[in-house]
């Protein structure tokens, strides 16, 4: 079998694959299915200083070959996170945390209350269901690089992975906005702004209107700004956007990620991101690969 360890920031992961945040809860359901110990790591539901009911319902959109979501970072906080789910899930495997703010105290403030206590912190600048949030820190590369920088201010002993969101000019810009912001990784895409009409009442489906696109319709996309965010920076590069099997995540491995989140197929298929670690150990057999790492930014664009 082939060896699936990758190395993120220093820290290894037994394999690169990570069910990506707001897709796993923090992981208890899923492991009454599952040991999620198999997994490289948990990304987990964004978190914010004081605990969310999120948005209204209806909330979640049905697509061809996609879903709108507008949940509105529905959790119990950043406090609630560390006395009730924390614990239980470092015993199983690496946590990333996925936090989320409404001003650039705020995001410097939940990373110092996580900062030592999980294994990275994922910076979640670009979710656009929030209407005073994240989407006005994620979208022009100034202020990415600002509030990259103040919450690596907080992350003396963490690595900060920072979350771009697709809907911008230039994926590349913002990724070396991070990077010059101090970012030791960057994760991408998170979900593009979307539209769904309920045509017989003429409204849109949403009760927020309009939600984040995600499932297996993005991929190639995603797989694009994957490939030219990774072209742009010299820090490691976390993809993800459509991964439904393994060989959709060799393609973002080979356009340049070390490692992939996994979303919504984990609600299509309880059992997606195991069947996905198994189809990679089968892959890498098939085509002679002896470690999975071997894949990373291997492909070669058409002259």
């Amino acid at each position: 079998m082939a060896d699936l360890r990758v190395t993120l920031c220093g820290v290894e992961l037994k394999n690169p694959v990570i069910p990506a945040s707001g897709t796993f809860g923090f992981g208890r359901e899923f492991n009454e299915i599952y040991d999620i110990s198999c997994l490289g790591a948990v990304a987990t539901k964004g978190l914010t200083l004081e605990p969310r009911a999120g948005n209204p319902v209806p909330r979640i959109a049905e697509g061809h070959g996609v879903i709108l979501n507008a949940v509105g970072l529905q959790n119990p906080g950043v406090e609630g996170f560390l006395s009730n789910d924390l614990a239980w899930l470092k015993s199983k495997t690496r946590v990333i945390a996925n936090v989320a703010g409404k001003t650039l105290s705020d995001y410097e403030a939940i990373c110092a209350k996580l900062d030592g206590l999980v294994d990275f912190i994922e910076l979640n600048i670009s979710c656009p269901n929030v209407k005073a949030g994240g989407m006005a820190f994620g979208v022009r590369p100034e202020n990415v690089a600002e509030v990259t920088r103040v919450a690596k201010r907080a992350c003396e002993h963490t690595p900060l992975i920072v979350k771009l969101s697709p809907n911008v000019e230039s994926i590349a810009a913002n990724a070396t906005a991070a990077e010059e912001g101090g970012a030791d990784c960057i994760s991408l895409v998170n979900t593009f702004t979307g539209l769904a009409v309920d045509i017989e009442r003429r409204r849109p489906i949403l009760a927020n209107n309009t939600g984040g696109v995600s499932g297996a319709g993005i991929r190639p996309i995603a797989v694009r700004m994957v490939y030219e965010a990774s072209r742009a920076v010299t820090i490691p590069v976390v993809g993800m956007g459509g991964v439904t099997c393994a060989e959709d995540a060799i393609e973002f491995l080979m356009a340049g990620a070390t490692a992939v989140q996994v979303g919504t197929q984990n609600f299509t298929d309880t059992l997606a991101c195991p069947k996905i670690i198994e189809g990679l150990n089968r892959w890498c057999d098939a085509h002679g690969v002896k470690a999975i790492s071997e894949l990373t930014g291997t492909l070669c664009p058409n002259t």
